[in-house]
């Protein structure tokens, strides 16, 4: 079983024991149910810059990024910074994270938030909605075509965006549909950790227009960004470059201002 089976294996055992503990009730009586959500494809699309910046403490991959900043401290620096949006790891286990810090985040900035996280059940949308997210990540390596349609449509319907991850030409054709708005192509292959940019070439002429292109994981300058402009993406996921430094949103506003 290779890390990511082992990750689903816990999420679905997760959720169950969530849904035993929390109702559905609760999550929708959340002050942010009814907040409109900012729209994540909108900014990417009339952005220069294009960087999602990302919230991790640590990873499979990595055990421990850093656990000295706060939320608050990180999302704010990455506001200030000029990013487009934010991600926040909300999975515990391997990632450090949790729907706490995706709360802290929303009372902080007022820049679309990502739910990062192994969607499996709509419950998780609901929790996402109701801590302040406005669009989540569905990952097509772990779901079949129906789930994520099932999936995304239920986010649609609360009004947030949904960025869909691919590793391979495989998962991008069983994926496409109209309720995705962004497509995310992973350089970094979850099963071996591999790196490279070249996925993201690879599957760009394949990405329907339609939607927005972001390329995800192992972006670490300005170099790999102008690479891979040319071939249409418009969205850049950078986590680790800036949460490794001593100072996440310093580090964000330097990366930035060079593009």
């Amino acid at each position: 079983m290779n890390i990511l089976d082992k990750i689903i294996v816990d999420k679905k055992r997760e959720v169950i024991l969530k849904k035993s503990i929390i109702p559905v009730s609760q999550l929708e009586a959340s002050v942010f149910f009814e907040k409109k959500t900012i729209s994540l494809s909108d900014n990417l699309r009339n952005s220069t810059s294009g960087i999602i910046a990302e919230h991790k403490r640590r990873s499979p991959s990595k055990a421990e990024i850093n656990y000295s900043f706060s939320v608050e401290e990180v999302t704010k620096g990455y506001e200030n910074a000029g990013a487009c949006g934010i991600s926040v790891l909300t999975d515990g286990k391997y990632f450090g994270g949790s729907l706490d810090d995706l709360l802290l985040a929303r009372a902080t900035v007022n820049i679309p938030l990502l739910r990062k996280e192994f969607i499996v059940d709509e419950y998780q949308i609901l929790e996402a909605k109701a801590h302040g997210a406005d669009l989540i990540l569905l990952i097509a390596a772990v779901l079949t075509r129906e789930e994520i349609k099932t999936l995304s449509e239920f986010a649609k319907s609360l009004g947030l965006e949904v960025l869909l991850e691919v590793h391979n030409q495989e998962e991008l054709e069983k994926s496409i549909m109209p309720t995705l708005d962004m497509i995310g192509v992973n350089n970094r292959n979850l099963k071996t950790f591999e790196v490279s940019l070249d996925f993201s070439k690879q599957l760009a002429a394949q990405i329907p227009n339609d939607f927005v292109k972001v390329s995800e994981s192992g972006i670490s300058s300005i170099e790999a960004i102008n690479e891979l402009k040319p071939f249409g993406y418009k969205g850049f996921l950078i986590g680790e470059n800036f949460m490794k430094t001593d100072n996440a949103g310093k580090a964000a506003t330097e990366f930035i201002s060079k593009l």
